[in-house]
């Protein structure tokens, strides 16, 4: 099996994302369609401003086929980094992606420049929980709210870069 970890930037890259996020929630969770209108809002912002000092993604493929990503994007706070949007589909999940695509996605924001990492998500995703938390992230707040045609629980967490060097 042949595992490789690339930037984004391939034809139809942007459009995967999109795509895979909007199935694999709607399969998994029953995410209706907004999940992926902010999905795709996340990956247009990327492909239209990003900053390439400061903003990066990462697509996992496995023989040669998309199997994850993950977002590294600028927030509101200058030191601040966002990890955004990761995924791995489920057929190849268990390989260690998910893990790979954090420490890169955290490794290029310690290189940037930003002094932490952070990241939202619902507490129903409990495989990315555990892989924050086994990277340093910490749980700083939770928020119910309805979105995606569900109650859920979101979840900030943050990883201070200083604390891992």
């Amino acid at each position: 099996m042949d595992m490789v970890i690339r930037e984004l930037g391939r034809p139809g890259d942007l459009g995967w994302v999109v795509m895979a996020h909007g199935e694999l929630y709607a399969r998994e969770y029953g995410w209706d369609a907004t999940f992926e209108e902010l999905v795709a809002g996340i990956v247009a912002e990327y492909a239209t401003a990003r900053h390439p000092d400061r903003e990066r993604a990462w697509v996992a493929e496995v023989d040669g086929e998309r199997a994850g990503c993950v977002f590294c994007m600028r927030s509101d706070e200058e030191d601040t980094a966002r990890l955004r949007i990761l995924l791995v589909h489920p057929v190849h999940r268990g390989l260690g992606l998910g893990t790979q695509l954090v420490a890169r996605c955290v490794e290029f924001a310690r290189d940037a420049g930003y002094a932490r990492v952070t990241l939202w998500t619902n507490s129903v995703l409990t495989s990315a929980r555990r892989i924050y938390q086994a990277a340093g992230f910490e749980l700083v707040g939770e928020q119910p709210h309805h979105s995606f045609g569900h109650e859920l629980v979101g979840q900030t967490w943050e990883l201070d870069l200083h604390a891992i060097e």
